[in-house]
């Protein structure tokens, strides 16, 4: 019997996570979470003034996270959630092991462009930059994929699904 994955879908702001999270969710017949919706007010009023996350700021976000993954575990999901360091990819495991990685990469002209096109998000392009600048891409020992961003929101998610297929199913819980 096929366990599904709960599958964290990573990358800086502007790459879709929010899009393609909720496509890809659909698609897996399973839940998706808004990775945004776990942030503590005080998150959002800061990088609504342009002022970047510290690693003090995130910890209770990742956390959070973490624990909507592990009650997920066994059953499957999506979630939203840039993951940009590694240390953080692990703190998310560390909460709930088996989970899977989706990297939306793309150009910073690109994610740029999208991101002067979007409304009401409280990410400023100012901190793209920051944001490059903290990413640090999956290793070959994270289980997870790369997918490019260019194209549509259902040609993301069509290849996100196929790579996503072809890891291997995660381990029986209990």
């Amino acid at each position: 019997m096929h366990t599904p994955h709960v599958v964290v879908v990573m990358g800086v702001a502007g790459t879709g996570k929010t899009t393609v999270g909720p496509l890809l969710a659909a698609r897996l017949g399973v839940p998706y979470a808004e990775g945004d919706e776990f942030h503590p007010p005080a998150n959002i009023t800061k990088m609504s003034a342009g002022i970047p996350l510290d690693d003090a700021d995130r910890l209770p976000w990742l956390d959070a996270i973490g624990g909507w993954a592990q009650e997920r575990t066994g059953l499957g999901g999506v979630v939203s959630c840039s993951a940009l360091k590694r240390s953080y990819r692990d703190r998310l495991r560390a909460a709930a092991p088996g989970l899977v990685f989706l990297h939306l990469s793309g150009s910073r002209e690109l994610i740029e462009d999208r991101m002067g096109h979007r409304r009401g998000h409280f990410m400023p392009t100012a901190l793209l930059d920051s944001q490059f600048a903290t990413l640090e891409p999956l290793t070959a020992d994270e289980a997870g994929v790369t997918v490019d961003v260019t194209g549509g929101p259902e040609e993301i998610t069509a290849r996100a699904a196929g790579a996503l297929g072809d890891l291997p199913e995660p381990e029986p819980v209990g």
